[in-house]
C-alpha cells in the first residue's frame, strides 16, 4: 500500500476529504520526526507502536572482503517497536 492508498482509504473510512486526511498524516509524521530528533522522549501508540531514539555504541566491525576491523562510530537512531496487536494482526490472530 502506498501513502496515496492510505490516504484514500482512511478519507472513504472516516467520510474526511483526502486533503484532510493528508494534512493528519503530515501533522502526525511532523510529530514522530521531532519526538525522535529531540530524544529522551517516546511517542507510544499503546499496541501499535513505539517511536524512540535509541543510541548505538562505537564498536569494531569487519570488511566482510578483506576481514580487516573496521571501527563504526557511536550514532543515534531512529527505533520502532511493534505492540501487542500488530505482532497479533501478523500471526493471523
Amino acid at each position: 500500500m502506498t501513502r496515496a492508498d492510505l490516504v484514500k482509504a482512511m478519507a472513504e473510512r472516516t467520510s474526511m476529504s483526502q486533503s484532510d486526511v493528508d494534512k493528519v498524516l503530515n501533522a502526525f509524521f511532523d510529530e514522530v520526526t521531532q519526538v525522535v530528533a529531540k530524544g529522551g522522549e517516546k511517542l507510544t501508540i499503546p499496541g501499535y507502536l513505539t517511536f524512540e531514539q535509541s543510541h548505538r555504541a562505537a564498536r569494531t566491525g569487519r570488511n566482510p572482503q578483506t576481514g580487516e576491523p573496521v571501527q563504526i562510530a557511536a550514532t543515534n537512531v531512529a527505533k520502532v517497536t511493534v505492540g501487542s496487536k500488530l505482532k497479533a494482526a501478523a500471526k493471523g490472530g
